[in-house]
């Protein structure tokens, strides 16, 4: 028998590959990316912010071109945002990302230069709270044609340096694209950081110009659509069985309840464990609205910025049960909240950097995820709070609403309002369907005390980085997430005077889209929140205040004649004034009818000790100047000594 003649060998076919710029490939790619959690699927980068200059108008420009704007036609298309500053587009961005769970993100691309480090604040912004933003500034040229090109920062040490190197440390992921093909593993690491619950922040992708504008011959796998499933990771059992004999020791527990129960959807898991346990759940400002305001178990916020109930639960814990929080000053009072000698800390956290602080019995889990594992197991074990302690946080939440009565209460109706009286008006006009957004200045102190939270996402506070101007841009993220074309759900920006200034250019952006903006300003002449601090820490409210120059040197003159409501009008909005407690009702109640983008102003009044707020139910670590001459500061700083001996560390 003849031996077999040997097989011919099989062609090799070449992948199939797709010709595009590197800007061309990196918006295919985009588009194609997705998130999936709880079965419920979404694009993960939704729109493109964009200012263009000659960093990115020929790249990224022109890859958008390509792409289509407006998201009409195929699903693969990436529409197209134009914004008006780049730090305001991040925070736009940064907006929608909270507003979406953090399931959908968008991108924000800019020139180089002062395009780029414009994004450094937004960056900072959406790290520190823990939401993702994909950032793609233009860089200078990788090839190196001309040394320097326009903007380009000269580092005589280091020739690889420039401006984006500035978005390192506030970026949880950072890559220069300094190849066509090295844009491959950059992309997919920058989703991945993007839809990771435990790393995600801001991502940055530098993008030098002529790289961006270089054609590469791209692996069609590359854009294939690709799912990034958000995990739910479940605590450790030896974990789990530390934490439940814990709660069951503990007389006086609290929960605190941080940003974390909200990015989990955790709200309806934390309530079903209050209702197993009857512990009492205090808020940071991320975690306002895990419970509603008038869940038996809602004690509040907590912290400098408090109510009454919440600080005084805390300050006599044996264990406080943190979820999703990151425990930062304002929350512990700097250290000084948590007093009781036997209290003990346990942190159910996604990320162990957050569950370990304070020296706490880490839980890391997600957060629903833990919660659910802690209310079974401690089901069958009997665990529930004395109900004298229930009593006891009842009734003191009882007395505390009364104290938000009186600030809220507005007895004469043609009395110019205080800054408290404005927010009782607009608590008594809301539903669970407005949204209320705010980040900076003496509002969040009032806020976090005094508001009544009607549904899990209604307070949109950013107090991790409190940025001033962030409001308008971020109200506008809001509205792009939730459905703004059907007009649904009213979304009120909060700005005082100097977070207006501060940044109000996207308003045009809002005319521009024609979005329904509730933009309410409330004119004070000042910096009211940091007038207040600095006349506490012996600074006599120096250059705090809004006036002409005096002929000391001062700014104790007369308040500038500054028009806010008449340079919000010249943006495009339509305009309410209001001077009273009357039209002032009135004004909220027609903006939140109002079909397009609406501003209400009005000149608040300086509140009397009765009208105002409660004052601080905790203490914030300032330092007051150790050594001055000025009887100011001499007495701040003996109050300061007395306040900080009281500072422990938990260990």
């Amino acid at each position: 028998m003849s031996p077999k003649s040997p097989a011919s060998p099989k062609k090799h076919r070449p992948a199939p590959t797709r010709r595009l710029t590197t800007a061309q490939a990196l918006v295919a790619f985009l588009a194609r990316q997705y998130t999936e959690r709880d079965g419920r699927r979404q694009r993960l980068i939704s729109a493109t912010w964009g200012i263009f200059g000659h960093g990115n108008v020929a790249g990224i420009g022109q890859a958008l071109v390509e792409a289509g704007h407006g998201g009409n036609g195929t699903a693969h298309r990436m529409p197209y945002l134009q914004g008006r500053n780049e730090q305001a587009m991040v925070h736009a961005a940064v907006g929608y990302a909270r507003q979406s769970g953090r399931l959908s993100a968008q991108a924000v691309t800019t020139s180089i230069g002062p395009g780029a480090t414009n994004l450094v604040t937004g960056a900072a912004l959406a790290t520190i709270n823990r939401l993702p933003v994909l950032l793609l500034p233009g860089d200078t040229f990788a090839t190196r044609p001309a040394d320097p090109v326009l903007q380009q920062l000269e580092v005589p040490y280091a020739g690889d340096v420039s401006v984006n190197d500035c978005l390192r440390p506030v970026s949880r992921y950072f890559d220069r694209i300094t190849r066509p093909e090295a844009l491959i593993p950059a992309a997919l690491q920058a989703m991945r950081v993007l839809a990771d619950p435990a790393e995600t922040g801001a991502v940055t992708l530098a993008l030098p110009q002529d790289v961006q504008a270089e054609a590469y011959d791209w692996p069609e796998e590359f854009f294939a659509e690709r799912d990034w499933h958000i995990r739910r990771p479940a605590p450790d059992t030896h974990e789990l069985e530390a934490a439940v004999r814990a709660i069951r020791s503990a007389r006086r527990p609290l929960i605190v309840a941080g940003g974390g129960v909200r990015h989990s959807a955790a709200e309806e898991t934390l309530a079903a464990f209050t209702a197993a346990t009857r512990i009492p759940v205090a808020s940071t400002q991320a975690g306002k609205g895990a419970l509603r305001h008038d869940h038996p178990a809602d004690v509040g916020g907590i912290g400098h910025t408090g109510t009454a109930t919440a600080d005084e639960l805390a300050r006599t814990a044996d264990l406080v049960i943190g979820v999703g929080t990151r425990f930062s000053d304002f929350t512990t009072a700097s250290g000084t909240l948590f007093p009781n000698p036997a209290v003990r800390f346990l942190h159910l956290n996604i990320t162990a950097f957050d569950a370990h602080k304070l020296a706490a019995l880490p839980l890391v889990a997600d957060a629903r995820t833990g919660l659910e594992a802690l209310t079974a197991a401690l089901a069958g074990r009997g665990y529930r709070v004395d109900p004298a302690y229930e009593t006891e946080y009842t009734g003191a939440k009882e007395a505390w609403e009364e104290r938000v009565e009186a600030s809220f209460a507005t007895p004469d109706p043609t009395a110019r309002p205080t800054q408290t009286q404005v927010l009782g008006l607009l608590d008594d006009l809301v539903t669970e369907e407005d949204i209320l957004i705010n980040a900076a200045g003496s509002l969040p102190g009032d806020l976090h005390k005094l508001w009544r939270t009607r549904s899990r996402d209604q307070y949109h506070v950013e107090y991790g980085y409190s940025c001033m101007g962030y409001e308008i841009p971020a109200a506008i993220g809001v509205l792009l997430a939730t459905g703004t074309r059907q007009r649904t759900r009213p979304v009120w920006a909060l700005v005082g005077d100097g977070t207006y200034l501060m940044n109000p250019t996207e308003i045009v952006t809002a005319v521009q889209e024609n979005l329904p903006l509730k933009l309410l300003i409330l004119q004070n002449h000042g910096y009211a929140s940091i007038g207040g601090l600095s006349e506490a820490v012996g600074a006599e409210r120096f250059g705090t205040a809004y006036r002409h120059r005096d002929t000391d040197g001062g700014f104790t003159g007369p308040p500038l004649p500054v028009d806010l409501a008449a340079n919000a009008a010249s943006l495009g909005l339509r305009v309410l004034r209001a001077t009273t407690v009357d039209d002032l009702r009135k004004a909220l109640s027609e903006a939140r009818d109002a079909e397009g983008p609406t501003c209400v102003y009005v000149e608040t009044e300086t509140p009397d000790t009765v009208s105002g707020p409660p004052p601080a139910q905790a203490w914030w670590d300032v330092p007051v100047a150790e050594t001055a001459s000025r009887p100011a500061a001499v007495k701040a700083r003996e109050e300061y000594d007395r306040q900080v001996a009281a500072r422990r560390r938990h260990l």
